[in-house]
């Protein structure tokens, strides 16, 4: 505690872990939507983000050192137990968000922070999900960092509404569920900020929590919609696509376009302060759906790649991704990850075909 690090092994659960240092008043940000179930050596393994991330950043961003056993057999120590370190190549960095295709990771050196003391959450309620967006901006520029800013699109609100029985109104074009955190005195202060900027910038309605029971509601409406989604469809393809926080308009506009024209149910959440969007689409099992839905997800990745952005903000590319990874990693750069793969793991045997697509199938 006095060092705040931690030491752990792979197969720890996130929020198992989350309980136990904050009986020592500490404190670990990295929270995937996934944390009551992940690992944290999956986190590791995707460089996991969640709704912190937009303050607190993501999964590399804590972890100091890992122990690796090589696909060769050697077992390695990488980074320190120190909060600076720079001698030689950063391996720790290198393997966090790598998949498990270059080493199995068997320890892992954390660092932690002191536990926020308080904590202020609201729900705003807008027409139009401009405004939502609008709203994003304005509070970034009044030099306030929410600890959660999570956006969800029409379809999600309805589709979160249907699975929790109402509390949401109907014509909802957009919801931002916004968090604070800090010195107890400020919070409230903060929180009265947010509210003005959210009723200044267009919001029909707008719920603050005053207890944390009432906090979890809140969130409870944006953890629902991994399970709520299937009340549309039964097959769920997943991407998270991460844009400017000023690009999100016209991503969640140019997705409409392409639901409306194939007639597909396709819903828009995520971490709107990272300008990370989980963009979901629900088939059913038919071979026309999921052909249509394959279509749509290159149209997607490319409207992406149009607004600058990046083809994954914390999924990674795993299988499959690996077909569309050129459309955003040039080949010298992908030629210089493979010789990476090659030298580490020569006889190919972590995670083979994940990552990188076979030859002649990159888009």
């Amino acid at each position: 505690p006095d060092e705040l690090i931690a030491v752990v092994e792979p197969g720890v659960i996130n929020y198992t872990f989350q309980q136990e240092v904050e009986r020592y008043g500490l404190f670990f940000p990295p929270d995937p939507a996934s944390y009551k179930y992940s690992t944290l050596g999956g986190n590791v393994a995707e460089c996991a983000g969640g709704p912190r991330a937009v303050k607190y950043g993501v999964t590399k961003d804590y972890v100091l050192g890992l122990e690796v056993v090589l696909p060769t057999g050697e077992i390695i120590q990488t980074g320190t137990r120190t909060m600076k370190g720079v001698v030689g190549y950063d391996l720790t960095r290198l393997f966090v968000g790598s998949e498990g295709t270059l080493g199995v990771v068997t320890k892992i050196t954390v660092k932690l922070l002191p536990l926020p003391e308080a904590r202020g959450t609201l729900l705003a309620i807008y027409a139009d999900i401009d405004d939502a967006a609008v709203t994003v901006a304005q509070i970034i520029r009044a030099r306030i960092v929410p600890s959660g800013l999570e956006f969800m699109d029409r379809a999600s609100v309805q589709c979160a509404r249907k699975f929790l029985g109402g509390g949401l109104p109907e014509e909802a074009g957009g919801v931002l569920l916004i968090e604070v955190d800090g010195p107890g005195k400020v919070i409230a202060d903060q929180v009265e900020q947010v509210r003005e900027i959210c009723i200044r910038e267009g919001a029909r309605d707008i719920r603050v929590a005053e207890a944390t029971s009432e906090a979890e509601s809140l969130w409870e409406i944006r953890r629902c919609l991994s399970q709520a989604s299937y009340a549309l469809n039964p097959v769920k393809v997943n991407e998270d696509v991460t844009v400017p926080r000023s690009k999100i308009p016209a991503l969640v506009r140019g997705v409409e376009r392409i639901a409306q024209r194939d007639n597909l149910a396709i819903m828009c959440f995520g971490h709107a302060g990272d300008g990370n969007i989980h963009v979901t689409i629900m088939v059913d099992r038919s071979e026309d759906e999921l052909h249509k839905a394959e279509h749509a997800v290159e149209e997607i990745f490319a409207l992406t790649l149009e607004l600058h952005g990046t083809l994954s903000g914390e999924h990674g590319i795993g299988l499959t991704k690996a077909a569309y990874i050129g459309m955003e990693i040039g080949a010298d750069a992908l030629g210089a990850m493979k010789r990476i793969k090659q030298v580490l793991d020569p006889q190919g045997i972590l995670n083979p075909g994940k990552i990188f697509p076979a030859e002649g199938g990159s888009r």
